[in-house]
């Protein structure tokens, strides 16, 4: 499940929170809120054990991930299956007060997503895009748990977040990039080649753009921007990290996008209480 490793949960929920506080302007309902980071929780670690259990034949022979439960034998096949049950049950549980046929329709659309998103390694040239679509799915199913409906604003932001997957995703396929080839996984840092950081610095500010234009239309003030300010000044520091391509650095850069995220909700959870006069 990963729980050791908190990255995935952070990369997951601050997307989370952004459609929570935009949809809400400001004044979400904290009952729906814990309910999302529970799930969010939740989703992650189910989705490290699929991800686990289909590459279990694969992990073996990358040095990054040979140790990891499955690949090591020290889980089993069939323990895998059933904690991705548990973990999918109590995910779903969450959804039930919410007494929304909608919500459900979504949250099995979530399940298949996380589940086939380890399959898109084997064909898909940018799996890292399918990637930002299932740790985004949490933004329409935010939208539909307090307004019922997912506007324009949704969507947008669904969309930066599968551009900013592609950028810290690749990052992370950097690590990797020789045992992938090795042993013939697709990743966008291999579809890129030597235009890896190029894309990754692209895809930063198409993230960065679609968020800002989204706050331009639901009237956001200073404060929102300084936080993409914030964002932008991180994602430069990437490029530093990157440029040279060493893994190391690349890892560290992944990792460091949680800052990107936190800032992104800072500016927008600030914006929100000064236009409320909190900050006065």
């Amino acid at each position: 499940m990963r729980l050791d490793k908190p990255i995935g949960i952070l990369l997951l929920l601050w997307p989370t929170l952004w459609a929570l506080w935009f949809s809400s302007l400001g004044k979400p309902d904290w009952k729906v809120v814990w309910i999302f980071v529970l799930g969010t929780v939740l989703m992650r670690s189910a989705g490290c054990v699929i991800n686990d259990l289909a590459d279990r034949d694969f992990d073996p022979h990358v040095a990054r991930t040979r140790e990891r439960p499955l690949a090591s034998g020290k889980v089993s096949t069939k323990e895998a299956l059933i904690l991705i049950g548990v973990l999918v049950i109590c995910s779903f549980c969450l959804i039930l007060p919410f007494h929304s046929w909608y919500l459900v329709g979504l949250s099995v659309v979530a399940l298949f997503l996380a589940a086939s998103y380890p399959l898109t390694k084997r064909f898909f040239a940018v799996p890292q895009a399918y990637l930002g679509v299932a740790f985004g799915f949490g933004i329409p199913m935010a939208y539909v748990a307090q307004l019922d409906t997912i506007p324009m604003a949704g969507w947008l932001l669904l969309l930066a977040n599968v551009f900013w997957a592609m950028a810290y995703d690749t990052e992370y396929a950097m690590v990797d990039r020789v045992d992938d080839l090795r042993i013939g996984i697709r990743t966008s840092a291999i579809t890129f080649g030597r235009f890896d950081v190029a894309a990754v610095m692209a895809c930063y500010t198409v993230t960065l753009a679609l968020i800002a234009w989204v706050g331009y239309r639901q009237h956001m003030g200073w404060m929102f921007y300084a936080g993409l300010g914030v964002a932008a000044g991180i994602a430069g520091y990437h490029f530093t990290l990157i440029r040279q391509r060493e893994p190391a650095s690349c890892f560290k850069a992944f990792l460091h996008n949680n800052w990107i995220g936190a800032s992104i909700f800072v500016g927008i959870a600030l914006d929100f209480l000064l236009a409320q006069g909190a900050l006065r």
